[in-house]
């Protein structure tokens, strides 16, 4: 996701609720980055569990899907304790917000650096709920964008030799059988 559309200057140091501020004051702009279907509900939406309080970043719901969508920003790398956190959120809303007509909630965790191997062995693997997304504040330079194509042809041309050394493996393995 890039949201060059905040206007937010380039600085040193951030926090989330800067990001947040700039989201609700562009958030025409938000929801059509976000897509069809998008209504704002809340910010900082307080979830209190036997007197203990949390605070959901941003509420939305889609017509579309008919669910609710929660929003989590992350400044950062995002971490398994903030997916832990937002899957507290999602079982909240579904279970004391969301009717019984509606789909279930879905949360996105939007961070500026994330681990996918982190994502995918904490989630789990049937997970369709929680998502986490990568957001730039600024579309990337032409010279980013090169070093970001060549990275990632380097990751595919690995993976592609790790399955080849593998089924090589597993070919002589069989042959030895």
């Amino acid at each position: 996701m890039v949201l060059e559309f905040l206007e937010l200057e380039e600085r040193a140091s951030w926090h989330e609720r800067d990001l947040e501020q700039a989201i609700i004051d562009h958030l025409h702009a938000f929801l059509l980055e976000l897509g069809k279907g998008f209504c704002f509900v809340a910010r900082q939406r307080r979830l209190t569990l036997d007197g203990d309080h949390f605070y959901a970043d941003l509420v939305f719901y889609n017509r579309l899907l008919q669910c609710f969508v929660l929003i989590d920003l992350k400044l950062g790398k995002l971490t398994h304790q903030d997916l832990g956190q937002m899957q507290m959120y999602v079982n909240y809303f579904d279970r004391h917000q969301r009717e019984k007509w509606e789909s279930p909630t879905v949360g996105i965790v939007l961070c500026s650096a994330k681990n996918d191997a982190m994502v995918r062995i904490t989630l789990p693997e049937n997970n369709k709920q929680i998502h986490a997304s990568r957001y730039q504040l600024y579309l990337p330079t032409e010279e980013q964008l090169r070093e970001e194509l060549v990275a990632e042809r380097e990751r595919v041309e690995q993976a592609h030799r790790m399955a080849i050394s593998e089924t090589s493996d597993e070919d002589s393995d069989d042959h030895e059988s």
